[in-house]
């Protein structure tokens, strides 16, 4: 695969500039691919896969979903809808979890979610209009009754959405859905937000969305989430694709540049043929 996509090769490089990438499963292929375009790798594999059938925390929402303790559910990505489905569908019957949210009332975060539902055919009370943050799904909740609310997460937690609606009186219940944990070793991302805060990095190249999701947390951990989300503005910043850059938007985190083809290869030589002048645009 390497050789294939390192074909691609053009007159520019990264001449010695340090390159982070957070891939995990393809980490040497990416180290390889960004040395072969002169530049300085720095990979921290930032997650490890989980079987679906491993989320026990979803299994323990559906007790409580198909029991009737619910009055209300916040949708908040798309992504995380589908897995949630896909999830409860290795424990149950396949279309179970569907019917359940038709006797809810819910709520989705933006046009995502709710191209979802509208494909499940399940009624929308409300949609967060954009920019599609929490303020937004507070405000269009405001004066409704229901009260016992479960909120789908995907990446990570909206604390400010969860207290708002604590606030209000609500009895909220998260349910976090994942794919992708934690690896067991995180000291690679630890240093990748040590490096970003110390500004030693000079391009950053994102494969997936649950990276940003995942590098975020660390440094919140470290107590650096500011640094780390400030570097990204003095630095290159390239995403594989649409769905890559919409978690990094999440995340105030702006996309320099998406290849023309959602391929590392593709990626990484796009980036280093444009390095140089968007750098120049940011320094």
């Amino acid at each position: 695969m390497i050789a294939r996509e390192a074909d691609i090769i053009g007159s520019m490089s990264f001449a010695g500039m340090r390159v982070l990438s957070l891939e995990s499963r393809r980490a040497v292929e990416m180290a390889q691919l960004i040395r072969n375009k002169q530049g300085d790798p720095i990979v921290a594999p930032s997650m490890r896969e989980v079987p679906l059938d491993q989320n026990g925390e979803a299994f323990a929402f559906a007790g409580r979903l198909f029991s009737g303790e619910f009055d209300m559910m916040i949708l908040l990505t798309g992504v995380g809808t589908r897995l949630l489905s896909q999830v409860l569908e290795t424990r149950f019957p396949g279309g179970r979890f569907i019917d359940a949210l038709r006797n809810l009332t819910v709520v989705a975060r933006g046009p995502k979610p709710a191209a979802v539902l509208r494909e499940w055919q399940v009624p929308i009370a409300a949609i967060a209009p954009e920019p599609n943050t929490w303020r937004e799904l507070l405000a269009v909740t405001e004066g409704r009754a229901e009260r016992r609310i479960a909120v789908q997460e995907y990446g990570r937690p909206s604390v400010e959405l969860l207290h708002g609606l604590s606030a209000r009186g609500a009895e909220v219940s998260c349910v976090r859905v994942y794919q992708w944990e934690m690896p067991e070793d995180t000291a690679p991302l630890r240093e990748a937000c040590a490096r970003l805060a110390e500004g030693t990095v000079d391009v950053a190249v994102f494969t997936t969305s649950i990276q940003i999701a995942h590098l975020m947390r660390i440094a919140a951990e470290m107590r650096i989430e500011r640094e780390v989300r400030g570097a990204f503005s003095r630095i290159v910043v390239a995403s594989i694709g649409p769905t890559t850059s919409e978690a990094l938007e999440e995340y105030g985190i702006h996309a320099d540049l998406e290849p023309s083809h959602p391929k590392m290869g593709f990626l990484i030589q796009e980036t280093a043929e444009r390095v140089g002048q968007l750098l120049g645009g940011k320094r």
